[in-house]
């Protein structure tokens, strides 16, 4: 993750301290990353900042991939 582009609502991200991918659906103002399960509402968790957060697929390309289908 680089600090030019951090991770922002609608990305989808690695979190490699949990070792698994996931949404971001919030940031609060302290900077904590809210994630949930890719492909389910589920399970949320948090991440203290984004330096072990990387974007696997941008918020624009997710939505265009759910348009497609």
């Amino acid at each position: 993750m680089t600090e030019e582009n951090p991770p922002w609502v609608g990305d989808q991200v690695f979190d490699a301290d949990a070792g698994k991918e996931g949404i971001v659906s919030d940031v609060r103002r302290d900077g904590t990353y809210i994630l949930r399960e890719v492909y389910s509402w589920a399970l949320t968790w948090t991440v203290p900042d984004a330096a072990n957060l990387s974007v696997t697929v941008p918020r624009h390309e997710r939505l265009k991939r759910e348009h497609e289908t």
